[in-house]
Formats: structure tokens, sequence, C-alpha cells
């Protein structure tokens, strides 16, 4: 996985959340907008980035969603996006 600190901005992180709760209204989804807050809050905080890889992992079909409206979450997923190194 990727080392995501280096790329958590403050302003980025708000823009997605308005963008998603703009543009999403999929129960789904929620948990991972609470996890960009709470990450928004504490972006350095390991635990809150760990949470957020995997609530991503959690979303299935949704990322697809995610990855719309918020084309900078992926320099927020891991290198394995769709979490096959963790299915092997």
């Amino acid at each position: 996985m990727n080392d995501i600190s280096r790329h958590i901005n403050v302003v980025d992180l708000d823009n997605a959340i308005q963008m998603l709760k703009n543009y999403t209204n999929e129960d789904r989804i929620k948990p991972l907008i609470v996890a960009l807050e709470n990450l928004k809050d504490d972006p350095d905080n390991k635990a809150l980035i760990a949470k957020l890889s995997e609530t991503w992992q959690n979303l299935g079909i949704h990322q697809g969603a995610v990855l719309t409206y918020v084309p900078y979450f992926y320099t927020l997923i891991p290198d394995d996006i769709f979490g096959d190194d963790l299915k092997k």
C-alpha cells in the first residue's frame, strides 16, 4: 500500500466530502464520507488512514461512483485499489 498521508490535503478532502454529499445519496457511501471527515480533522492519524482504506475496500461497486465524482480519491487509495492482493 502506498503512503497516502503524503497526498492528504485538507482542502481537497473537504471538496471530496462536499462532492460526495452533493452528488451521491447511496447509503453505502456514507461511511466513506464519515471516514473522510474524520481524516480531515486529523490528517496524520494512521488509524484513520487505515479506516479510510478499509472503508474503501468495503464499497464494492460503489467505488466507481466515488471515483467519478472525486477523481482526487485516486491519490488516497491503496496501490491495489480493488483489494486483489488481499484475496490471495
